[in-house]
This record gives structure tokens, sequence and C-alpha cells, in this order.
């Protein structure tokens, strides 16, 4: 919940690999020094979608044992990554073992449209981690027919079950996260978090019969485990060595252990041995101890996030995905931004939130800009930019948390954007000139004010339970809308000119709310099919802020809805009143969750998140299709190579690149393929 998968907002918004260095020769790859010499960083385009590299500055000045320490962390990434797809549905490694099994065995004819639909179908598997969209949830369809895939297998002897072939083509687990309550959460969610009959009730009352020990400091109970029936009676399939998935753990932890002989001090290693003895118990009062451990170990120039974390896929919100990060600190940037983690009690003192929500004392925010050497699992290839841990609310509390902008996946992200849909959409050239002058600028600062403030901020109240336990499905959207509005509050304050971020931060602000809002009523439409509703968090959370806004706004015209040449366009009329309704949303949104008040929530989300304006969606959908932009983007990682001395032992760690998406993915399913098809 705390980390949050932003994508840069006025765009249409990795592993390791290496075991040897002759599995990973020139010919194959090429270095970092060629991709920065190239025009561009991207590697494919497909569907919705483009791939892009990311470069990884300072890699050279790292010192050898710094090296390897990325090395072994990166290593533990990947060996997890096959429990993502698993995770995403309980079909997706065998119909993802199948199609890679075609892809490189089919010696017929490739330059058919059906081959080309069926290499399409396959890389946006690879994409999404399986056969649903990584954005939409929607299932896939294939664009080639049932018949030619049958053909496909004869032809290639690749086996799978009748009944999972079938899966590709027909309505059965159409969506992977379902938030329509109407259709049931669990009924209507094919995540594989449930067993086969497991309801919402049962599952809620199981969790909520289930009590920490200390409620003051509640255990994230579900977290790591499948919930079953087996005779009737629910149990949890544990993830841990010796449990669930625990062949990729038991190699996961392999690469951990390694690891923990080449940290930078004791506190790394300490966290890591921790959180070795979490995945090897499944204990979550391990997971604890070591979330506490880590936040505290901040010295160093490597560091990572590794588990079973966001529970953006549960429609619950109860189950954590795997995902591992592993970065480098970006000492330039870190020290231009570390103010606002300094500052942290001040931005908390001066929010609008009700007093009794506010903190009196915000403990051990840290903040850094870091470069990414790898990701993983629910991080990759679809990336956040931006990161906040842990997720436990009363550790938050009484030990702080680690905030972290990914810089070099920004700066990518940022090279690979152009201004033809930016200029379709900004009302007037004043908005254009803002957008220019200070849009990337205040994306940066919206992501670290939302993730070193706002996720840091506020309280809830004694006696009331965890947002998963009171605001369910909507605790997910609501905390990133929080996060959002802390930011969007400070956003348009002369405090950050005062600290040195900006030249002007009346223009900032203005930039940044023009951005917010365009983005949240019209140019996120863009990701949707036509008739579709919005159920992803993230997306949810930006329109019933700004729709939220807009109607409250109205009657002063603060935003106005402007029709030109049969073209919409949001204009803003008045910033300060726009901020101030920013304040009145936040602290009525800090209040929702400080009370666990769940109707206002479902209230909130429903009245302003959900539905579409169809109108509007359609004049978006054409008005963009005529710019070349993915709406999605995502990253290949280097491989990050040994050089083997004559002693057979590393010299040196150098970073190379896959020549295609398909060559990565085919490497990693090779070499980090730990789990049957069935779990």
């Amino acid at each position: 919940m705390k980390k949050s998968k932003i994508t840069l907002l006025a765009l249409a918004s990795v592993l390791l690999f290496s075991c040897t260095v002759q599995q990973n020769s020139a010919s194959e790859s090429t270095t970092q020094e060629q991709v920065a010499q190239n025009s561009g960083n991207s590697i494919d385009r497909f569907a919705d979608i483009e791939v892009l590299k990311y470069q990884v500055p300072g890699w050279t000045d790292l010192t050898l044992k710094e090296k390897e320490y990325v090395y072994y962390l990166s290593q533990a990434g990947y060996a997890g990554r096959d429990i993502s797809y698993d995770q995403n549905y309980q079909h997706n490694l065998k119909i993802r073992r199948a199609l890679e099994n075609i892809y490189q065995s089919y010696n017929g004819n490739k330059d058919t449209a059906d081959w080309k639909n069926f290499e399409i179908y396959l890389k946006r598997i690879w994409f999404s981690n399986g056969i649903h969209h990584h954005y939409s949830n929607e299932k896939i369809k294939p664009t080639f027919s049932k018949t030619y895939f049958e053909e496909l297998l004869k032809t290639t002897g690749t086996k799978l079950d009748a009944q999972v072939a079938d899966i590709i083509f027909n309505t059965t687990d159409s969506k992977k996260v379902n938030l329509d309550l109407s259709k049931g959460l669990l009924r209507g969610s094919a995540v594989n978090f449930y067993g086969d009959g497991v309801t919402s009730d049962e599952a809620e009352q199981f969790y909520a019969n289930m009590k920490s020990p200390d409620t003051n400091r509640p255990l994230s109970t579900g977290l790591n485990s499948k919930l079953v029936k087996e005779n009737g009676k629910l149990i949890e399939k544990v993830w841990k060595s010796g449990g669930m998935y625990g062949a990729a753990i038991d190699k996961i932890t392999y690469w951990l252990e390694k690891a923990k002989t080449v940290t930078e001090n004791q506190k790394q290693a300490d966290a890591l041995a921790l959180l070795i003895k979490y995945y090897k118990t499944g204990d979550l009062k391990a997971w604890d101890d070591y979330n506490i451990a880590w936040v505290g170990a901040t010295d160093g120039n490597i560091d990572y996030n590794n588990g079973f974390i966001e529970v953006y896929s549960d429609p619950l919100g109860h189950k954590g995905s795997y995902e591992s990060v592993v970065q480098i600190k970006d000492f330039d940037m870190s020290r231009k931004m570390e103010v606002l983690s300094k500052e942290a009690q001040w931005f908390e003192d001066h929010t609008p939130l009700l007093p009794q929500h506010k903190k009196k004392n915000v403990v051990g925010v840290s903040y850094k800009t870091v470069i990414v050497a790898s990701e993983s699992g629910d991080s990759s290839p679809s990336t956040p930019i931006g990161v906040n841990l842990p997720n436990a609310d009363w550790i938050r509390a009484e030990h702080g948390s680690k905030s972290i902008s990914l810089g070099n996946i920004i700066d990518a992200y940022n090279q690979a954007g152009g201004s033809g849909r930016l200029k379709e959409f900004v009302n007037d050239e004043e908005e254009l000139r803002l957008a220019e002058k200070y849009g990337e600028l205040s994306s940066k600062l919206h992501t670290a004010l939302h993730e070193v403030v706002g996720h840091a901020s506020g309280q809830i109240n004694p006696g009331v339970g965890t947002p998963k336990e009171t605001l369910k499905s909507y605790a997910s959207t609501m905390e990133e809308g929080r996060a959002d509005l802390v930011g969007l509050y400070f956003l348009y304050d002369p405090k950050l000119q005062e600290l040195g971020l900006t030249d002007n931060w009346k223009e900032l602000g203005m930039a940044a709310y023009d951005n917010y809002i365009r983005n949240g009523l019209m140019m996120q439409l863009v990701r949707l099919d036509p008739g579709a509703e919005i159920e992803e968090s993230h997306m949810r959370n930006r329109q019933w802020v700004s729709a939220w806004v807009f109607a409250k706004g109205k009657k002063d015209n603060v935003i106005e809805k402007v029709v030109r040449n049969g073209k919409t366009y949001f204009n803003i009329t008045d910033y300060g009143k726009l901020h101030d309704l920013f304040g009145q949303l936040l602290r009525e949104t800090q209040r929702i969750k400080s009370e666990g008040d769940y109707n206002a929530a479902k209230n909130l989300v429903e009245n302003y998140g959900v539905k579409v304006d169809q109108a509007i969606h359609k004049e978006v959908l054409a008005r963009n299709a005529k710019y070349d932009e993915a709406p999605y983007r995502g990253f290949v990682n280097p491989y990050i190579t040994p050089v083997i001395g004559s002693n057979g032992k590393a010299t040196d760690y150098v970073l190379k690149y896959p020549k295609t998406f398909a060559e990565q993915m085919l490497k990693y399913a090779k070499e980090y393929s730990f789990l049957p098809d069935n779990n």
C-alpha cells in the first residue's frame, strides 16, 4: 500500500542475469556505454506497450565488494520471479511455458499475421507476468485463432491441458482483480491468493478471528499465504521454505546468505539475517522484526526491497505480491532532496488535518533518490517510480520509514516521452509553458512529497483497526489518494522555494495542478477500453481526487470545463481555491482512515472514482489515436556479468544489455524457473 506504483503523469503512463561470463558474451548483449551512445533507449514496441532500457550511472564508481553485494541481492530477486506468475493466476506458469516452448521450437512460416500475433501475445504475457493486463486486470485477448494455436501445439509437440488452453480464448477468469462488489470480490477475481470455494465473508472472518499477541503492534495477517479449504476447513498454505513456493524461496535465501557476507555494515547484515529467518519460517513476527531492522539500516550505498509486500492484487487487501528492487544511492539528487525528510515534522504540523489526526512526533523518515540496478516480480517489467516502506502503520509510527525515488527510471521515462500528446490536451499556451518549464520538476517533487510526507503523515485513532480491516477493498485507493493529496497541498506552498527546491513555488504549483487535473479527468482514460469503468487503485484515486475538487469547486468556477472546436479542456481559474479544496479533501480522507469510516470511503470512491464519462472517454481515445506513443512503458534490466580472473574469482562486475525483450525473458525462463506448473 505504501509503495506507490506511480507512473509519470505527463506520460501515458529488469533482472539481473548471469551466472558465468560465457553466458553473456558481447555478441549477445550491448554494453552500458553502447546504450548511452544510442539515440534512444527503446528496445521493443508491441500492442499498447513500449519496452525501454535504463542506464545505471555510477556503476563504475562502486567498489568490487559493493558490486558483488548488488549482484547477490539481484540474483535473490530473480530467483522469486515465477512466484509472481503463480500469484497472479493459477495457470500462468503452464501457459507461459507452453508458449515459450512454441516460440523456441516452431520452424514454420514466421511471416504470417497469425505468427506475429502469437509473438505479440507472448510478449504481453511476459510484460504482465501473466495472462491478465498489468494495469487494467482484464484478460489479454489473443488475436490469433484457437485453431491456429492448436496447430502450433501439435507442430511443436507442446503439451498443454485442453481445459487450460481453452481459458486463453474463453471468458473464464476474465479479471485478475475485481473490485466490483456486485460481482463478488473473490468470486470475480482470478488472482491465485484464495482456493476454490473460499468466499469473501469466510476469508474476512478467518482473519478477523486471528488476533495478534500485541494489539498495538498487529501482525500483517495473511500477508504470506494462500487461504484454501481442506475437508471443509480453512487453512493457510504459507509461502516459506518447505511450504508453498519453497523451491523458489530456497533459491532466494541461498543468494541472500551470500549477500549477507558482503554487506557494507553490520546493520545491513542483521536485517538480512532476519529476512532469511522470515523466508525460512514464514513467521510474521520475523517479518516485522526484519522491517524494523531494515528501516534502521540507512547507512551505505546499496539498498533493496525484497519480499511479499504490496497488497494491490488482493481484492481483500491481505496478500502480498512478491517483488524485488535493488538500488544504488544517487548521492547528488539525494543531497538535494533530503531536505524533505528533515522537514517532515514541519509538513505534518502544517497539514490541514484535524489536530487529533496529526502525528506529534514524525520519526525516522529517510529519503533517497536511487539508481535502480535490478527489478523483479511485481516491480518488473512495469515499475514504480517511487517507494515508501514498510507498510505497517505501527512500524512507521514507532520506527519510521524509507522513501525513495527511482531516479534513473524517471530519467528513462523522460527521455522516451514526447510532447505531442501534451500539446493536444493543454488548454492554452500558458499551460503549455508551465508544463514544459516545471512539469518534470513538479512530478519529481510530487513523488517525493507523496512518499516522504504523504505516506508518513497522519495517525489512526486508538482502537481503530488497520485500513485493510476497516476500509477493506477501498484501503489501497484511499491511501494512495491521501498521499497524493498531501503532495498536492504542499506543491502550492512557498515552503518549497524557501527550502531551495524551486525558483518559483507558485508557477511550480500551477504546473503540478494543471497536470494532475488534466490527467485525472482526461489523459489517463487512454488506458481504458471503451465502456470500461475504473478498477485500478491508482487510476481510481487520481479520478476521485480530481472529480471531487471539480464538483466542489463548481460554485466558484474553480475549474471550468471548456469545449472548443469539439474538443474538451479543463482550465483552472483559481489555483488558491483549488489548493484549499485539496486541503479539505485531505482532511476528510485522513478522517476516514483515522476513524475507519468504511461507508464514507465507499461513497467517495464509488461516486467519484469509478464511473467514466463515456463521451469524454470516446473523445480522448480519438484525440490520442494520432500519437504514436505507447500508453504503457516498462524495462529490461541490465545483465550484471562477473569478470572471472585466473584464480577463478570475480575481479569485476560489468553491465551488459539484451538486444531484445524476448532474449531477456527467455533467459530468465531458463535460469530462474524453480517452481513446478502446479503449486
